[in-house]
């Protein structure tokens, strides 16, 4: 059974390590302010998901990952899940997300959870492909 709580300076070694793309500061932003989420399963990690609020606003999740091994058994769909609740309970009206052009998986991943495109960017210098963003709104 899987198990979803708010990340904690405890584990900071391992988000640095899986999480390594954003660097230290932004680890350790997301977790003084709550905005990752852990997923464990018989006490080990075995998931993430981290955000932030696009404008301030606009809860966005940035980035969730599960480990190999454990993909396609729930843990992504729980963690977002339970984000999405937060975010519903927080008075939230509406998530965004995006990947990659080229990623399909994480797009059907998006579309299957609600998401709809909304559109895209190019982002010369950053990134190879331009950036889809979807958005999802909560009744």
């Amino acid at each position: 059974m899987v198990e979803i709580a708010k990340a904690g300076q405890s584990d900071k070694e391992w988000l640095l390590r899986e999480d390594h793309r954003v660097g230290e500061t932004w680890v350790s932003r997301c977790i003084d302010l709550g905005e990752y989420l852990i997923a464990r399963e018989e006490g080990e990690i075995v998931g993430f998901l981290r955000f932030s609020r696009f404008w301030g606003r606009i809860p966005y999740m940035e980035m969730i990952l599960v480990l190999d091994g454990h993909r396609r058994s729930g843990v992504g769909t729980a963690l977002f899940l339970i984000w999405e609740k937060e975010m519903r309970d927080s008075g939230a009206r509406l998530l965004m997300t995006s990947s990659e052009c080229d990623e399909s998986r994480p797009q059907d991943w998006h579309r299957r959870n609600g998401f709809s495109e909304t559109g895209s960017i190019e982002l010369p210098g950053i990134q190879l492909v331009p950036e889809v963003f979807f958005l999802k709104k909560l009744d």
